[in-house]
């Protein structure tokens, strides 16, 4: 048996950064030559910490980053016009491209996969809407959807 860090995610036996154990033949053979994984050394070790210590730094300042963003859109509140016929019944839904559309306006361009609306609004009225900006970072836009 050997012991090897992985340096990419391989399917069915570990993610990048992870030591494993495995047989040497599969070891020489595939993992190493293919550029999968190294060989567990005190430099190699060193290196793996090395870089956990940069991604979670990484990982840190982009958390400030999206905490800056969600207090701007906490503070926002969106009101999108909308045409309605008779008994304020709306002609088209609101979906989140439109929601990041009108985000775009007040100058915060997001991405609509991140805009967590869980389905389309039908009605008129106000509404929370979640935003993933971030795994731990959860921001709520108010938008108001009113007659145009």
């Amino acid at each position: 048996m050997m012991e090897l860090i992985l340096v990419k995610d391989v399917d069915k036996i570990g993610k990048s950064g992870q030591i494993i154990k495995v047989k040497e033949g599969f070891a020489r053979n595939f993992l190493i030559p293919n550029g999968f994984a190294v060989v567990l050394t005190p430099a190699s070790l060193k290196k793996l910490e090395q870089e956990k210590q940069s991604r979670l730094l990484v990982l840190e300042k982009a958390k400030s980053e999206f905490q800056a963003i969600k207090e701007k859109l906490e503070k926002l509140s969106l009101t999108i016009p909308v045409l309605v016929q008779e008994e304020d019944k709306m002609y088209a839904s609101i979906t989140a491209q439109e929601i990041a559309h009108a985000l775009k306006e007040e100058g915060i361009e997001l991405d609509k996969k991140i805009i967590a609306l869980e389905e389309p609004i039908k009605s008129l009225g106000i509404y929370e809407i979640p935003v993933k900006l971030h795994p731990e970072v959860l921001a709520k836009v108010k938008v108001w959807i009113v007659k145009k």
